[in-house]
This record gives structure tokens, sequence and C-alpha cells, in this order.
């Protein structure tokens, strides 16, 4: 499913396992996973029980996010980085990858910021084509 700007696709496993194959994907396109932000776990301890499991996981390609952040004239973008993906269960039962269509958004910049982030999301979606349906 796209709305253009966001993107969510069905997963092929279940949730665990989703984590599991997006951390061998992530690794082996040579990319790093930044940070991983567990919202189910948060929404607990702040007393809101009815979320159902959501992590959202920062991945970053270095050397694209070199090509920006060592340009002064485009470090304005960094704020894009690094990427996030959403893994998600619905009520539905089925695991979710969702993120935000990067190379859109970019070309609306265009120059080097849509190059490097057109390069960024074409990666990132052969990362994620690994566990989804399509």
């Amino acid at each position: 499913m796209s709305n253009n700007m966001f993107i969510e696709s069905k997963s092929n496993y279940g949730f665990e396992e989703t984590i599991e194959k997006l951390n061998e994907a992530v690794a082996k396109a040579e990319w790093r996973v930044i940070h991983t932000h567990n919202l189910q776990a948060i929404m607990n301890k702040n007393g809101y029980d009815d979320v159902l499991e959501t992590t959202v996981y920062e991945v970053c390609n270095p050397k694209l996010a070199h090509s920006l952040l060592s340009d002064e004239s485009a470090r304005i973008y960094s704020n894009m980085l690094p990427c996030r993906i959403s893994i998600y269960n619905q009520a539905d039962g089925a695991t979710y990858i969702s993120r935000m269509n990067i190379k859109m958004f970019a070309a609306q910049i265009g120059g080097k910021v849509e190059e490097v982030m057109s390069n960024a999301f074409a990666q990132a979606e052969a990362i994620i084509d690994s566990v989804v349906k399509r």
C-alpha cells in the first residue's frame, strides 16, 4: 500500500522473524542499524497497554550519509538522516513494514540531495524487498 509519501508493505514473516530478517538484510547491504525504538514498550511505560508491537529502526548507509554531511550546503537536510523503517503488527495479525518515500521528498529539493537520497531509497527498498510480499 502506498499513499505516495508513505509506503506500507506486508511482511512475509511474523514480527520477531521480520526483525531478524531485516537485521540480516541491513548488514548484508553494508548499512548500519543506528538505533531502535520499541514504541510498544514506551507506551506501556506511560500507561498505555493497547498498542500492538511497533519498532522503529533508524538505519544508515555511512557512505551516502557522509556525502551529504560533508557538504556544508547540504547539511541543512541532515534531519532526513538516518532513514527510518517501522515494523509493526496490525489487528489482522499480520506484520507490516512502513517507510517514508524519501525519493519523492528529495525530488522536491533536487541536486545532490535528490541524487543521494534517491540512491538511499533504492538501496533501502532492496533491503525491505527481502522480507515483504510484493
